[in-house]
């Protein structure tokens, strides 16, 4: 998974610091240079990095006040790599942060509070639940960037042949399965182990790990316990395809669905490139989204993911602002359907959804469940309550633990996470 969960990797030194920090000696914001600024990204070095640089460079033809020094950062190791500058007031003046990232950073402070500044100059225009995902304590603390959530992908013509629609609920998703595999032979879904891919059914139950507000661990409830009954019993059955508990699940489940072999997943926009390399969507209209199906609650729901671009609060005046007009230029309208033409991610405002984006069948298909995605709690340990899961549910899965044990051992490792919650 590429998104949701937050990054584990330790890093031994930070070579970064010295060469690539906010307040850069070699223009330092002088009046009779240039100030330059750095930004760090995180995106996939060799199918979106090109994209953002090319951007970077049309900013500073535009600004010539401004130079900005682009380092691309491997996503599993910017989280400790941004903790470790920031701590010795080195950081990057901008930093592309995972939405798990963006709480925790500004509770430790290192996060400049945008609200009221050329950042977020046309605040309106961006979906109202990324923005709240981006905030922590009444303030926003970062820009939309990129946005994804989960939905129900599924093979048209599979489906057609087997006469049926894209199910509405857990309970429709099981006869549809059975009745695709009876009328073409395919399974007709394989569902996840990973802890991210299961959050839908504990939103379809109305719940979550924890509540945040409460400040109670709800792993163990029995809503939680009903929502996780029901993922669990999508890995046996006809059509149903067993839990792959591997270390190569992603890719063998990934590879099914492309290749015709399963007939729907859940999976996030992250792969829509993908999709269309795999024999079975060489026509793009063939595939098929959906929100993910919903619970015995009623609710559907997936969780947002995504990045937002922060602005670091070491930095001084001068490279602050050069970054407030870097950020609203990265998030505008024109820059974020440039992304998502090129890179085939999701626009994180309305207004860059233009008829040409949506031309891919599978940019305007995710469009349609992101009202339906719900934003994280702004709860700076969130990302990091579905280690446990991960560890837990695959055991489950298996049969190598019941659900009972699991969801208890999960309760525990999460109380070390978040100490000041009840169970």
């Amino acid at each position: 998974m590429r998104r949701g969960i937050a990054a584990t990797a330790l890093v031994a030194s930070f070579a970064l610091a010295a060469t690539a920090c906010g307040g850069d000696s070699d223009s330092g914001g002088k009046a009779d240079g240039p100030v330059t600024i750095t930004w760090w990204d995180t995106s996939n070095a060799t199918n979106e990095a090109p994209t953002y640089q090319a951007l970077v460079e049309e900013f500073e033809a535009a600004n010539k006040d401004i130079k900005v020094k682009y380092v691309n950062v491997p996503f599993d190791q910017a989280q400790n790599k941004f903790d470790t500058a920031a701590g010795s007031k080195g950081a990057p003046d901008v930093l592309r942060s995972e939405v798990g990232w963006t709480p925790a950073f500004a509770k430790k402070g290192f996060f400049l509070p945008l609200d009221g500044t050329e950042a977020l100059a046309e605040q309106d225009q961006f979906q109202s639940s990324l923005i709240e995902q981006a905030q922590y304590e009444g303030k926003t603390y970062g820009v939309p960037f990129t946005t994804d959530t989960l939905a129900l992908v599924y093979n048209k013509e599979l489906f057609e042949k087997a006469g049926v629609e894209a199910p509405k609920t857990w309970d429709d998703l099981k006869k549809a399965a059975a009745t695709i595999k009876d009328k073409t032979g395919v399974d007709g879904y394989w569902g996840s182990t990973q802890a991210y891919y299961a959050q839908s059914f504990l939103y379809g139950e109305g719940t979550d790990t924890v509540d945040a507000d409460a400040k109670k661990i709800t792993v163990t409830s029995p809503e939680a316990k009903k929502a996780y009954e029901t993922w669990l019993g999508l890995f046996d059955g006809k059509g149903l395809h067993k839990a792959d508990t591997t270390a190569d699940a992603y890719a063998h489940i990934q590879d099914a669905f492309v290749n015709g072999k399963v007939a729907a997943i859940i999976q996030g926009p992250w792969e829509i490139t993908n999709f269309y390399k795999g024999s079975a969507f060489k026509d793009k209209e063939n595939l098929g989204i959906a929100t993910v199906p919903a619970g015995s609650a009623g609710t559907a729901g997936a969780p947002t993911g995504g990045h937002n671009l922060s602005v670091y609060a070491g930095s001084d005046q001068a490279h602050q602002e050069a970054a407030l007009k870097f950020v609203n230029f990265m998030t505008s309208a024109k820059a974020q359907e440039t992304i998502a033409l090129k890179n085939n991610t999701l626009p994180t405002r309305d207004d860059a959804y233009t008829d040409e984006v949506k031309a891919d069948p599978g940019i305007a298909g995710y469009q349609g469940v992101l009202a339906a995605a719900q934003p994280r709690p702004a709860l700076p340990e969130y990302s990091s309550l579905w280690g446990p899961l991960d560890d837990e549910l695959p055991q489950i899965a298996s049969g190598k633990e019941s659900l009972d044990k699991g969801l208890g051992d999960a309760e525990t490792a999460i109380a070390k996470l978040v100490p000041d919650f009840s169970k």
